[in-house]
């Protein structure tokens, strides 16, 4: 396909020739992500279900459009033959997918929303990185970056079903580096906190938009997904021996996950 890039994204050429998947690009953190890894010269196939999100992407920044249900076997195993047919090769695989439903407590849970939470966040991720890891290794020094989430690290009321998801995702990312050591493939966690986007807060509170901006109501500067994305893309550019590991990002008026700093 032609690739189009816009005079504000056009490529450095710094890491030309380097081929990443972005899963979650449609929005939030995970266009973030791949628009900031094109800019520097990657190609960059973004994974999301919104056909049309990824074209206008695409439009945008040179992104390949790769529409793909993660939770749907036959759809990742066509993409993975996609990217390996068109490119021969990937070097990073960046799992920015997943996402929140609901705020009950456990007495109340939704079994349909505590699903859907360990489906997209935790099935979801492991069969897009199962399809890619034999890419991964042969690579040589491929990288898996999993975008977790500060619930990953730390409980709190009302979030016990993201919170499962979250840990459950991280405890996979942990083991995941221990297999894959001996492979020479790089496995990074980043964990953000309060992050604004488009979309996260308004599909976790079904849609209650006014619910969806008290989340961030007074807190001067919330993290941005540009901040989160900017964090993912120097993780994966690092020398390749070097790896963040675990990293966890909070704005500064985040002190801790139960205390935030709001104006007022």
């Amino acid at each position: 396909m032609t690739q189009n890039t816009s005079t504000e994204e056009q490529s450095t050429g710094t890491h030309t020739g380097k081929v990443a998947v972005v899963t979650g690009a449609s929005t939030g953190i995970g266009e973030a992500t791949a628009r900031r890894l094109r800019a520097a010269g990657w190609t960059v196939y973004a994974v999301a279900r919104r056909a049309e999100r990824l074209e206008a992407l695409a439009r945008e920044t040179g992104a390949v459009p790769a529409p793909c249900d993660i939770t749907v076997d036959d759809e990742v195993e066509a993409l993975r033959e996609q990217v390996l047919t068109e490119q021969g090769r990937v070097d990073a695989l960046l799992n920015i997918s997943g996402g929140a439903r609901g705020t009950d407590r456990v007495a109340d849970a939704s079994t349909e929303d505590w699903a859907w939470m360990y489906e997209v966040n935790v099935l979801g991720t492991m069969r897009i990185t199962r399809a890619f890891l034999p890419a991964l290794r042969g690579n040589g020094q491929g990288t898996v970056l999993n975008l977790t989430s500060l619930a990953a690290h730390r409980a709190y009321e009302g979030g016990a079903g993201y919170n499962a998801a979250k840990f459950a995702e991280r405890a996979m990312t942990e083991a995941l580096r221990l297999e894959e050591a001996e492979h020479n493939v790089r496995v990074v966690e980043i964990a953000p906190g309060l992050v604004h986007t488009e979309e996260f807060s308004l599909n976790r509170l079904g849609g209650d938009q006014e619910a969806a901006d008290a989340v961030y109501a007074g807190v001067e500067k919330p993290l941005t997904a540009a901040d989160v994305a900017q964090v993912c893309a120097f993780a994966v550019e690092l020398p390749h021996h070097v790896d963040l590991d675990t990293v966890t990002i909070k704005p500064v008026a985040q002190a801790a996950p139960h205390k935030v700093i709001r104006a007022g």
